[in-house]
């Protein structure tokens, strides 16, 4: 192709050049991309086993896991990172890693956003040069590298909307509560600018979701924050960890992970944040209340915590969540404004009769991959009366897939009365149905295991309730484990004592389960995944979606049923359920031709 250049917008400061790597599918970096060499992991993805080091990487957006950005500074920091980031549409998430690299660390990376004519135009490009006022030159040949940004961190960007800081925010700012709130509070600014806040709100809790181990960088963030002085302003809840920080010894895990791995959590913890280690803070008695404006990380909490609590946070990616906790304020954009909530698109969705819980997490890993950032209201569940746990289900399905901070269910979550609620009275950008076939294709992308013989069962992401412990429990009661296939449950320290109490664990390390509180499985390697071990059995679709590529093992996907009858017999059925194979009911309509509440 001849040279030419296309305009972009600079999410960070910076330039570079380097040969196109063009993916035209969202990627999340958690879980798809390998920090210690740069290879992306997700088996799914069409770019999967490329290395990222050295090119320009082109992707539409990210998606998932609020990890992303952790593992984006982890591969900058590491080296393994791409030259630059050209995206289609704004993710704060990848840029957030890039900021703090930048700020903390002074090495960043630059990152444009270029829309959708730009991004089809590199699609054709074998190298490209991101130059420091936000545009991409394009090229069929390696291009000179193009002149520096003058000041790192600052030189070409947008310039700042008008905000309104109160005067302890330029109290802060000034220093005069510390080195760690006054760099927290800058990376904050940065933050609102690139969503175009013009104020800070506060915020009444936290839950932190950086706590996650992805490499020596992480370590060193918190580490540099708590030796700054760092305490959290609002009470603040720590994620699942990389380890069970009070018997990863006893699990055989390698003491090079492990103590670092500890040590990180230890850091949070220090900084005045509660050990609570959880994936599941809604089931803590923390949780926040409906209207409550809060500062939540970890994807499934987050869209747990809009669309089914009802409080009001951003999708948080690691690092920003423990700098608003520190300072107790967070930009007033997105999910924070009640405009900002109402749905965007409409998918109407069959009920199957006689479906099991395997249904929700299906469902909310299709629905995710038709979303994109968009917000959508469910329809067609009026009359299924689904409970807290097929939505804890459906959610972290749905935040694995998609990049949306919400979802509304019509007539179920309480924003969504109906579906002009959910709507804010306004069209939606589309309206469609999802076919009993449409999720036939997406049961066969997660049961994708091609024998029926299974090595492990998976159980707990996101971690376990006390209501699923109980009817595991139910389920295993009297029976005998399968000698070759384990059986591995992770759930929060919270949630353990109170399902010890009411007898439930018993039964489970009866019948020979593996219990681990603290971690969770998009975390858990060897030896706890049996080094021998080939196929995994879950129940979660946000792990059948991520195993694969961080385990390298093939996975079984069913109800909770199906997972206690493979502990037992060490086999999968490898089948549609029958609830998937049965006509669709038509969905009720109104005279509006809207579905009735």
């Amino acid at each position: 192709m001849p040279q030419h250049a296309i305009t972009g917008n600079a999410l960070t400061s910076g330039t570079a050049q380097g040969p196109v790597l063009f993916g035209d599918t969202p990627l999340s970096f958690w879980g798809g991309v390998q920090p210690t060499s740069g290879e992306i992991i997700d088996r799914r993805h069409p770019l999967s086993g490329k290395i990222i080091t050295g090119q320009i990487l082109a992707l539409p957006s990210g998606r998932g896991s609020c990890t992303g950005s952790s593992v984006m500074m982890e591969v900058i920091l590491n080296g393994n990172g791409p030259a630059a980031l050209i995206l289609e549409q704004p993710d704060e998430i990848l840029a957030l890693g890039a900021i703090v690299a930048e700020l903390v660390f002074g090495k960043g990376l630059p990152v444009v956003v270029v829309g959708s004519a730009g991004f089809a135009a590199v699609r054709d490009a074998a190298w490209a040069g991101v130059n420091a006022d936000g545009s991409v030159t394009l090229s069929d040949k390696p291009l000179p590298l193009p002149t520096a940004s003058s000041t790192p961190g600052t030189a070409n960007l947008p310039a700042d909307p008008e905000m309104r800081l109160s005067a302890q925010d330029r109290e802060i700012l000034a220093g005069a509560q510390g080195r760690a709130r006054q760099v927290a509070l800058q990376v904050v600014l940065r933050m609102a600018r690139l969503q175009g806040a013009t104020e800070l709100i506060d915020v009444v809790q936290a839950h932190i979701d950086g706590c996650i181990y992805t490499g020596s960088a992480s370590l060193r963030f918190a580490e540099q924050l708590r030796d700054w002085g760092g305490i959290v302003k609002v009470p603040t809840t720590l994620n699942a960890i990389s380890v069970d920080q009070r018997r990863w010894r006893a699990l055989g895990i390698d003491a090079a992970f492990g103590e670092p791995a500890s040590a990180l959590a230890q850091a949070y913890v220090d900084m005045g944040a509660q050990a609570s280690f959880t994936c599941a803070p809604y089931l803590l008695e923390s949780a926040p209340k409906a209207g409550e404006q809060i500062v939540w990380a970890e994807s499934n909490a987050v869209v747990y915590a809009n669309s089914v609590l009802g409080a009001y946070t951003a999708k948080y990616a690691d690092y920003l969540d423990i700098c608003i906790a520190l300072i107790g304020r967070a930009p007033m954009a997105g999910c924070h404004l009640p405009g900002n909530r109402h749905a965007d698109l409409v998918l109407r969705v069959p009920a199957p009769a006689g479906a099991d819980d395997a249904y929700y997490p299906l469902l909310g890993y299709h629905l995710g991959l038709l979303c994109g950032s968009r917000i959508p209201a469910v329809c067609g569940l009026e009359a299924a009366h689904p409970r807290l746990d097929d939505l804890k289900a459906f959610g972290a399905a749905f935040a694995t897939s998609s990049a949306a901070p919400m979802f509304h269910i019509v007539g179920v979550t309480p924003e969504a009365p109906t579906l002009q609620a959910a709507l804010g009275d306004k069209r939606p950008d589309s309206d469609s149905t999802v076919t009993l076939q449409d999720l036939q294709a997406s049961w066969r992308e997660l049961d994708s295991a091609p024998q029926s013989r299974c090595d492990l069962v998976a159980l707990g992401n996101p971690h376990f309730s006390v209501t699923e412990c109980e009817a595991l429990a139910q389920l295993l009661r009297g029976r005998i484990r399968h000698p070759a296939t384990a059986t591995v449950l992770t759930l929060g320290r919270a949630v353990h004592e109170k399902a010890r109490a009411s007898g439930a664990m018993a039964v489970l390390e009866a019948f020979g389960v593996t219990v681990i509180t603290d971690t969770c499985w998009c975390m858990l390697e060897e030896p706890v995944v049996p080094v021998e071990a080939r196929v995994i059995m879950t129940n979660s679709g946000k792990y059948a979606h991520y195993a694969p590529g961080l385990t390298g093992r093939k996975v079984h996907f069913g109800s909770l049923a199906d997972c206690a009858e493979v502990a037992c017999t060490g086999h999968a059925k490898g089948t549609l359920p029958a609830w998937l194979q049965t006509p669709q009911r038509p969905l009720p309509a109104s005279p509006s031709g809207l579905p009735l509440p």
